[in-house]
């Protein structure tokens, strides 16, 4: 089985080196762009399978023994990550190939979209796997270095700019990354993660401090949590549906991952609890308030994005098993739902022709698929019984009152407001767009797709393409998108053996030793 640990890295990597050998063939490049992510959804299941039940999986790469060499490693936590993460970028590739196919390539240009967004997931992958310090950096970049030409795809001045902004930030967090990499270095001499586990337990506590400090920032703008999130909302609104939606379920979630990964394998003990508990409930409590005061769709999910990033620190800040399970399940919750509600969103900024709130109405009626595609996935992001989002949310309130201290008991107050808030923003969302009456610019079903207006001025919350096709929505869209919302389905059937498994990757990262066995079976050198 240890065999397969590579391949999530390796396919995405050659499939876009073959598309981009295709181009000029849209059709080629998307056949083989779609076996790829198939065939990386069947490997990450089986890496999941074979770790769950004969514990990590290690590759030593190029055949260099650990510490010298790179290793990967796929344990349950890794594994569960890259099946969820595979199944999410598959279904989006399917959506944005229908929105390539009915606008004609002009939101996601074939030639350079597929090489892109393979190298992408390879760099998500490759982060997911990496077994040392400066190969999670190398996964960080990989990934970034794609997202940068995602995210202007169409280079409209807006994305140009959105783009420069998310460059700026994303370089500063790489640097404080490097420089963090370097003085665990210096300190250590040692980058590989499980060699570190005693080097740095034999540090004095402040250097150690330092280095957790200095790795947690870098994570944290990765992960948008406040105050370090300011960057997004800007960012991930203005590119291509497709590409906001996997930004949105997946780049904030490698952050999340990293602060899960460093936090139990090489800073146990919650030296830093108080802080993540303390930035948990800022960000979830401050990125709610600023989605209840958005009047885009798009604008409003990226700051609900924010705010649900604070469950996650929530869990990983108690420091206890049965928070970080809770943590665990939350994040393969919301890659999902977030990732189903801007593919949603996508769709009525096509069939309404707007993302503002003030220029839709009557959705519901006008296209009764499209409510549900939105409802479901709606509600559970909201934590309505019994969906998978309510399910992680009791976990993280239970953990804070089995935690019972005066942060954890503020944490799960705050964590009831966000709820009841996140509840509020989606529910005016409905009113506005899908309930009331359609506003007077909205295209009817037997309308013609309207041409941009002549004067090459479009209307907020517009772009040519929708303008051009906002009456069409290609069953190539509406597909991936029900079956995303029918995967959120299943995770609340398969609560009970997903928390389990959480369960269980959770111990194993508080417990740090079959992490360790499995790189060094003969002990630490």
């Amino acid at each position: 089985m240890t065999h397969l640990v590579p391949l999530p890295v390796v396919m995405p990597l050659l499939g876009a080196a073959l598309t981009l050998l295709l181009l000029g063939r849209p059709r080629a490049q998307r056949w083989v762009s779609l076996t790829v992510l198939t065939a990386t959804v069947a490997v990450a299941a089986m890496l999941l399978v074979g770790s769950t039940l004969d514990g990590p999986l290690v590759v030593e790469v190029g055949g260099w023994a650990a510490p010298m060499g790179i290793v990967l490693v796929a344990d349950q936590l890794a594994a569960l990550m890259l099946v969820v993460s595979a199944a999410v970028t598959l279904c989006v590739l399917v959506y944005s190939i229908g929105q390539g196919m009915a606008d004609g390539d002009e939101e996601t240009p074939l030639s350079v979209y597929h090489p892109t967004y393979l190298v992408l997931t390879a760099g998500v992958c490759n982060a997911f796997l990496s077994g040392d310090l400066f190969n999670l950096y190398v996964g960080f970049e990989i990934l970034l270095v794609a997202s940068y030409v995602l995210l202007t795809l169409g280079s409209t001045e807006t994305r140009i700019r959105a783009g420069t902004t998310y460059v700026v930030v994303s370089l500063l967090s790489s640097v404080i990354f490097l420089v963090a990499i370097g003085l665990v270095y210096a300190a250590t001499g040692t980058l590989n993660l499980a060699q570190l586990v005693d080097r740095l337990d034999a540090l004095p506590d402040d250097i150690r401090l330092v280095l957790q400090g200095m790795l947690l920032l870098a994570f944290g703008i990765k992960a948008a949590v406040f105050p370090l999130s300011a960057w997004l909302p800007d960012s991930y609104p203005t590119a291509p549906a497709p590409v906001t939606a996997v930004f949105a379920g997946l780049l904030t979630k490698v952050g999340v991952y990293a602060i899960i990964r460093t936090e139990t394998l090489l800073f146990p003990g919650g030296r830093t609890s108080t802080l993540l508990l303390v930035t948990a409930v800022l960000t979830m409590v401050i990125g709610i308030l600023g989605a209840v005061a958005q009047s885009d769709i798009k604008r409003l999910l990226s700051f609900t994005l924010i705010s649900h990033i604070g469950y996650m620190l929530f869990g990983v800040g108690l420091t206890s098993s049965l928070g970080l399970s809770a943590a665990i399940f939350y994040v393969v919750h919301h890659i999902t739902i977030q990732t189903t509600l801007f593919l949603a969103a996508g769709l009525v900024e096509r069939r309404g022709g707007s993302t503002a709130l003030d220029r839709l109405g009557g959705l519901a009626r006008l296209s009764p698929l499209l409510a549900v595609l939105f409802f479901v996935p709606a509600l559970n992001l909201a934590g309505i019984p019994p969906f998978s989002g309510f399910l992680g949310k009791l976990g993280l309130v239970q953990a804070g009152i089995d935690d019972g201290g005066a942060l954890a008991w503020i944490l799960v107050a705050g964590g009831l407001v966000t709820s009841l808030l996140t509840l509020y923003a989606i529910a005016r969302v409905w009113n506005l767009a899908f309930w009331r009456a359609p506003h007077a610019d909205m295209p009817r079903e037997d309308d013609a797709p309207r041409a941009a207006r002549t004067d090459g001025a479009m209307e907020p919350g517009q772009n040519v393409a929708t303008a051009q096709n906002a009456a069409v929505m290609p069953g190539l869209m509406i597909a991936p998108t029900a079956a995303l919302v029918a995967f959120g389905l299943v995770l609340t059937v398969v609560a009970g053996p997903l928390l389990e498994l959480s369960t269980d990757a959770a111990d194993d990262l508080l417990r740090r030793t079959p992490y360790v066995e499995a790189v060094f079976p003969g002990g630490t050198p």
